[in-house]
């Protein structure tokens, strides 16, 4: 009787697959610096006959495509073309890719420069990458997380690699700035670090990322308030041609996307997911079981051509869950710091383009409210921290074009904040011997910051881009209240695959909330600052091949210290899920002074493939770098996150318009860290003194499309450290067995993934 069933089901699936399947891509090309529409622009797919010219709105269509990936190329007379690669055509729905085409100017001995595939922003010289939706989401290793994509990066590091902690250029995980659609967000990340930029995973939904782009320094005035880097993740539109959806089940977590056109002028995405690692830890008889939500929503209404309204609404909800039926499992959870959040960002966007640019306001309100604990074996506690950080910005920029060759910036933000905490740490002792002098702390304080920056960017003599900005910022929570940020950075081409590069400036970075609260003195901590220099050479091997290297120097000042722990800068805290393992370092909760002090340099070189015509893409990275910390003692110290050397490999060949497969390879030197007296104490002589071993994984990744008449099922396998390295991450203290106790990070792990779309 099933066979009966099964049989012309099975019938018809092959027959869906044997039948040629086609699909459509559909966009946008805009003016780069005026985001005015462009009309006539030609868009072809390399290497066929298919392609389309843009409308009146600047919009192309291009239909009847055989399912695959292709090369899309933009160009038009007076603009510089510009080529995507990675452009996948499903049977489910058009691709979404949008142009922004800047006017030609670069010409040499009547050879025409053009960025091509590795074009960086008008606004941004030096150490800037863009990777697209596609190459994300194939990356191995990466549960499809935008910021686990970046680890392949030069000058990135991971502190631990099951978390999303970044440490770019030696500097902490607090130093990096997030933007989503042009909104900051405190912490994109389930399970954030507060005070910190990390988590364990990321709550961006990617399927509606259209583009990241990440500068891992040298970042023009435009961006302020922190030291190190700016991911900048911009979401596309909904659908415009009719209503999809997409069910999907990945390695951590299962959703459902929604999309589509509200009406001729407006489009919408929704998606809701929910882990269920909760599912599995408690299968496996874990002690405790992690459970996190999300949802992401955005709707778009272009009022004419010249003005639109976004909105958008991205929320995480992430609890912790414990079992202490047992005694051994009571044991393992006294060492957790588990944190039950609830973060959201939401805000209106408003654009209008006018002859020679554009102006945009904006409104957001972003929230993080931590409901953090550690208790003992008796369930006595032995921290909590109820807090509660509200941001309320009002921001307003515009850019505009002087002529072909040169563009203005200029704009600010004012920024309201609420801090709300309540702190219970009662007489902890350090594992060097201090006790920390913070019982309990309830605080309410209202703040305000506001920041203004103008930046203008040139071109001059067919060679030499300039780009000269300065910034002011102010926060009345503290005694230094204003700085004044001047930034430079400037390009100069050799020959027309030939560029050299210069970038320095000063950038500031005011102290964490909470950092502010334990001692009525850390009032008067002064903003973290930055002096960086770079220098780079860009070399383009092929027009699909590009060769970097660079050199950075960072030199820190103003870092908050511990008086308590003359020893402890908090440059050197901010990853992993802190605690008592970590002495509670990175909550500040302790008289601080603007004493630190220290030091990043390195070289790095990197090597990008792009996957155009050859079916091969890659990226190859070498990074040597050293950090060095100085806290009120006057020593100098390894940072705690330093890895001198650090090589990448990403791959991966598309066979046909059905599989891909992927790979990724990372080597790291081992971290620095402090080892253990035989009672458990740490010695201040030893802080930092040792090294844990390298540390090397390969991951792999194989995905399959199964293309059918309007819908689409795509399937990967994922094999995260195939070889099963046992790689040390971190030592605790046993006090029962009184030795010390290595943690290392997962083994083999296998995982799959499985979405349907229509």
């Amino acid at each position: 009787m099933l066979k009966r069933y099964l049989i012309p089901v099975f019938v018809f699936l092959l027959t869906m697959q044997i039948l040629p399947q086609t699909g459509s891509i559909m966009g946008k090309v805009t003016d780069i610096i005026t985001k005015q529409p462009l009309i006539g622009v030609n868009v072809v797919i390399i290497g066929t006959t298919f392609g389309g010219a843009t409308n009146i709105s600047g919009e192309y269509t291009i239909s009847n495509i055989p399912v695959g990936t292709y090369q899309l190329r933009a160009s038009a007379i007076g603009f510089e073309s510009q080529t995507k690669s990675d452009v996948t055509v499903i049977s489910a729905k058009p691709a979404m890719i949008d142009f922004s085409l800047q006017e030609t100017i670069l010409e040499i001995d009547n050879v025409v420069v053009t960025s091509d595939f590795f074009r960086k922003p008008p606004t941004e010289i030096s150490s800037v990458r863009s990777f697209s939706y596609e190459e994300i989401r194939r990356a191995p290793g990466g549960f499809e997380d935008v910021i686990r994509a970046l680890s392949v990066l030069p000058g990135v590091a991971q502190a631990d690699a099951g978390r999303n902690d970044l440490v770019v250029r030696g500097g902490a995980p607090s130093e990096n700035l997030y933007l989503v659609d042009g909104f900051v967000v405190q912490n994109i990340n389930h399970f954030g670090t507060q005070g910190a930029t990390g988590g364990p995973l990321s709550y961006i939904n990617l399927d509606f990322v259209r583009e990241t782009s990440f500068a891992t320094g040298g970042f023009s005035a435009i961006y302020g308030d922190k030291l190190s880097s700016v991911l900048s993740v911009n979401l596309r539109d909904g659908r415009k041609d009719k209503l999809g959806g997409k069910l999907t089940i990945s390695a951590s977590q299962f959703g459902l996307n929604l999309e589509g056109p509200v009406d001729s002028k407006s489009t919408f995405l929704f998606s809701a997911r929910r882990s269920y690692l909760d599912l599995i830890f408690k299968a496996a008889g874990f002690g405790f079981v992690p459970e996190y939500y999300d949802v992401l929503g955005k709707y778009s209404y272009d009022f004419d051509p010249k003005n639109s309204l976004s909105f958008l609404l991205i929320g995480a909800f992430d609890n912790v869950r414990y079992f202490n039926d047992t005694e051994e499992k009571r044991k393992d959870n006294a060492r957790i710091l588990g944190s039950n959040q609830m973060q959201y960002i939401t805000g209106f966007s408003f654009r209008h383009l006018f002859d020679n640019g554009f102006y945009t306001l904006a409104l957001s309100r972003n929230l993080v409210d931590y409901d953090t604990a550690q208790r003992d074996t008796l369930q006595n506690p032995i921290f909590l921290n109820k807090s509660k950080e509200e941001e309320n910005t009002l921001r307003a920029d515009i850019i505009f074009k002087l002529s072909p060759k040169s563009e203005v910036n200029f704009g600010g933000n004012i920024r309201l904040i609420q801090f709300d905490t309540d702190i219970l740490l009662p007489s902890f002792r350090t594992s060097f011997g201090e006790i920390l002098n913070i019982t309990s702390l309830k605080d309410r304080s209202d703040f305000w910051k506001s920041d203004l920056f103008a930046l203008y960017s040139g071109f001059y003599y067919n060679r030499w881009r300039v780009n000269v900005g300065i910034r002011g910022d102010y926060f009345n929570a503290i005694s230094n209240k204003f700085t004044v940020s001047p930034r430079f950075s400037t390009s100069y081409l050799l020959s027309d695959v030939t560029e050299v590069s210069f970038s320095t400036g000063i950038y500031y970075q005011n102290p964490s909330y909470i950092w502010l609260i334990a001692d009525n003195s850390n009032r008067d901590l002064k903003q973290i600052k930055v002096n960086q220099y770079i220098l780079g050479l860009d070399q383009r091997i092929r027009n699909d091949i590009n060769l970097k290297v660079e050199g950075f120097y960072k030199d820190y000042s103003n870092y908050p210290a511990s008086v308590l722990r003359p020893y402890l800068v908090l440059a050197n805290t901010g990853a992993g899920f802190a605690g008592s393992d970590d002495n509670f370092s990175a909550f500040g909760l302790e008289t601080l002074v603007s004493e630190g002090s220290g030091y990043a340099r390195g070289v790095e070189l990197s090597m990008q493939k792009k996957s155009a015509g050859t079916n091969h893409y890659g990226i190859l990275s070498l990074t040597y770098s050293e950090s060095r910390f100085k806290a009120l003692d006057g020593v100098e110290r390894k940072g705690s996150y330093e890895q001198n050397w650090i090589v990448n490999l990403s791959a991966g060949y598309i066979f046909n318009e059905k599989w891909e497969a992927s790979l990724k390879f990372r080597f790291a030197t081992g971290r620095p860290y402090t080892p253990y007296n035989p009672d458990g104490t740490q010695s201040v002589a030893n802080f930092n003194t040792k090294k844990f071993p390298e540390t090397h994984s390969l991951d792999i990744r194989i995905d399959r499309r199964w293309n059918f008449n309007n819908w689409t099922l795509i399937t990967y396998i994922d094999i995260q450290n195939i070889y099963n390295r046992n790689n040390s991450s971190t030592i605790r203290w046993d006090y029962e067995k009184m030795q010390v106790a290595e943690s290392s990070s997962i083994g083999i792990l296998p995982s799959i993934g499985i979405s349907l779309e229509i």
